[in-house]
């Protein structure tokens, strides 16, 4: 019916506009009295796939990456469709629009996206009151990043108010230097300046009363680059790395040239996205602790999917990309497949 039905109506609309929609509609339709626990009949998580990662209990391997719920806006109405955990943001200390529209693009012919988002948020403070009526028990985690005015020299007082503020209201931080959409953000990803950052945060992170702690990298690191994250995260002892953020590579796409240029710059998630990030998930799992998370996202559509993230040596998969194109059913058929 999703894909029959559903999907080619919300595909009229151009995809921001489907995303805004598609939420309304949830938002709308759980406020009946029974919505949601139907829903959860149908396509909840399943019992028996419990699993136990940095500590805390995920009903089950399954994640919503952040990006989708943006705002901790949906995120107890989108435990009801089988996630095992909802990783909510970007979110930022100050409110920002984030880039001009059109900043978000389907790329049908390759079930993928590209996005140039550029950390849209309404900021901290509303976020963490909303997170502050959780009615979910299901695991959330806060994507941190910086405001676009933040200079990276300063950056670093951006990434600690997030923890300061969400730190009562999630269950685990990702610090996100990842994204392609925001200036500059992936120099942070440098050795140095990376270290630097993810001291400092570790250490208000303790102070608050120590939470896990991963670090989001992007698929397009050399190797070499990959190695310093490496020897960061094992020196640091961080909880995990969350492996892979969208690509700026345009390689290997059906779609046209010509339509691929017409879009422009943004970050590329997706089937297409699949085979690397496997293969960053299983370097790094051969270099890290074995007491190191990882959280893979990527070309992550079935439990095929899945299940080769979780061979290469992952210890949880997220889906963003996927869930649009494979619509409500999509983490329940990968439970069963799992």
């Amino acid at each position: 019916m999703y894909k029959g039905l559903i999907r080619p109506l919300l595909f009229l609309m151009n995809a921001e506009q489907a995303h805004h929609f598609t939420f309304k509609t949830i938002k709308f339709l759980f406020k009946i009295p029974g919505v949601q626990a139907i829903t959860a009949l149908f396509f909840g998580s399943i019992k028996g796939k419990e699993k136990q990662v940095m500590g805390l209990t995920f009903k089950n391997p399954v994640g919503l990456a952040a990006g989708f719920d943006k705002d901790a806006k949906l995120y107890n109405e989108l435990s009801a469709f089988g996630f095992g955990f909802i990783e909510v943001g970007t979110l930022t200390p100050k409110p920002q629009d984030g880039n001009p529209k059109p900043r978000l693009f389907r790329l049908v012919e390759d079930e993928a996206v590209i996005n140039r988002m550029g950390f849209n948020n309404g900021g901290l403070d509303e976020a963490a009151l909303r997170l502050a009526k959780k009615t979910t028990d299901i695991v959330i985690g806060g994507n941190i990043g910086k405001n676009k005015v933040t200079p990276n020299e300063v950056a670093t007082s951006d990434y600690i108010k997030g923890v300061e503020v969400l730190h009562d209201v999630v269950d685990y931080f990702v610090v996100n230097v990842s994204s392609p959409n925001t200036p500059n953000l992936r120099e942070l990803q440098e050795k140095e300046p990376l270290k630097a950052l993810l001291q400092e945060v570790k250490a208000k992170n303790e102070e608050l009363g120590a939470k896990p702690l991963m670090l989001k990298i992007a698929p397009d690191l050399t190797e070499g680059q990959l190695d310093d994250i490496v020897e960061i995260v094992n020196e640091l002892q961080l909880s995990g790395v969350v492996a892979t953020n969208t690509t700026i590579s345009r390689e290997g796409l059906k779609a046209s040239d010509a339509k691929v240029e017409a879009i422009g710059a943004g970050g590329l998630s997706g089937k297409i996205l699949r085979e690397r990030s496997t293969e960053v998930v299983r370097y790094l799992r051969s270099k890290l602790s074995k007491d190191i998370a990882i959280v893979a996202v990527g070309g992550v559509f079935t439990g095929a999917d899945a299940k080769e993230k979780l061979d290469a040596g992952a210890d949880l998969v997220q889906v963003w990309t996927g869930f649009l194109y494979e619509g409500p059913a999509m983490v329940r058929r990968m439970l069963r497949s799992l």
